[in-house]
């Protein structure tokens, strides 16, 4: 990973949650190469789903992986549902590169159960990760480049990608939590990307695909290819995306949700408005409502609402 000075990283600091294993160690890898220095985050938990004890291992492996190819790179092993880890996490890679310039934040857990058999603590410990660790690392990310910025009088470079999921557009049974969650963070970033984008920064969010730690069960029935051939599902379809959108050349792509995997990049419109009813009186009556939306229901299939998730083909399993 010796570089010429024509990289499209070269001399920028990332972050990547999660980055011990599956998709965040494929991004730590694709921004180190592209010649970002990366700060790899992760937990080390052995469990998907948060258990076991936590551990120094997968994280460091990925920054050893960094540093034999000729790259930059330290470990942080801190917990970025917590507040003051995450603290600690933005304030190494200012310490360590004199600033942050791009965020990736990948970190997550899965504990599934049908809705009326979730626990309060399962709801709690998802929501906790996904949601609120990407909210505690860009808030203090975003707090940086608001002060380099007021300082400079000027925009400053930042980047952000957050990690939603298709369980929040195609709906996801056994994943009440994790929906809502991946939700959320498409919500958070589209917020943060108004915000901040006065400052040079801007937030994107991707759908990814791949076979991970994360997915092992949901892609059971897909069989890796033979011979050597890249796996569609490997996270390595992912990353590039995401270095893209770490790049100056992304510089025009703010607030937007991507869905990626395999050979295939979608990008996701807001939703749009697809009928409008108007009452003939000053307010509706639950009459006029039944007259005018059953009929429009009524020849439908029950999950059209998801149809366009499944005309991009984007159905999970």
């Amino acid at each position: 990973m010796s570089h010429p000075l024509s990289l499209p990283l070269d001399g920028l600091s990332a972050i990547v949650t999660g980055a011990g294993r599956g998709l965040g160690r494929a991004e730590a890898l694709e921004l180190a190469r592209l010649g970002a220095s990366v700060v790899v985050n992760d937990y080390g938990q052995a469990g998907r789903d948060g258990s076991g004890e936590a551990s120094a291992t997968p994280a460091q492996e990925v920054v050893e992986e960094i540093r034999a190819a000729g790259g930059r790179a330290v470990a942080h092993l801190g917990d970025v549902s917590d507040h003051d880890q995450a603290r600690s996490l933005v304030e190494l890679a200012v310490d360590t590169y004199g600033k942050l310039d791009i965020l990736v934040n990948n970190a997550g857990i899965l504990r599934d159960r049908m809705i009326f058999s979730m626990t309060e603590d399962e709801w709690d410990s998802v929501i906790r990760v996904h949601l609120k660790g990407h909210f505690n690392t860009t808030h203090f990310a975003a707090a940086h480049w608001r002060a380099r910025s007021k300082e400079s009088g000027a925009p400053v470079y930042g980047r952000i990608v957050n990690t939603s999921s298709e369980a929040f557009l195609a709906g996801s049974a056994g994943q009440p939590n994790y929906a809502a969650a991946k939700g959320g963070i498409v919500g958070l970033t589209t917020s943060t990307a108004l915000a901040l984008a006065k400052y040079g920064v801007t937030a994107n969010v991707i759908c990814p695909r791949a076979r991970t730690r994360m997915t092992e069960d949901v892609f059971a029935g897909f069989q890796e290819p033979e011979g050597g051939r890249l796996d569609p599902l490997a996270p390595e379809h992912v990353s590039p995306l995401v270095g893209y959108l770490a790049s100056p050349a992304s510089a025009r792509v703010n607030g937007q949700l991507l869905v990626v995997h395999g050979a295939m990049v979608a990008i996701v419109e807001r939703p749009r408005v697809a009928a409008k009813f108007d009452s003939s009186k000053e307010t509706f009556s639950f009459d006029e409502l039944d007259e005018l939306i059953s009929p429009y229901y009524a020849d439908r299939p029950p999950n059209e609402t998801f149809a366009a998730a499944e005309v991009l083909g984007l159905k999970r399993g």
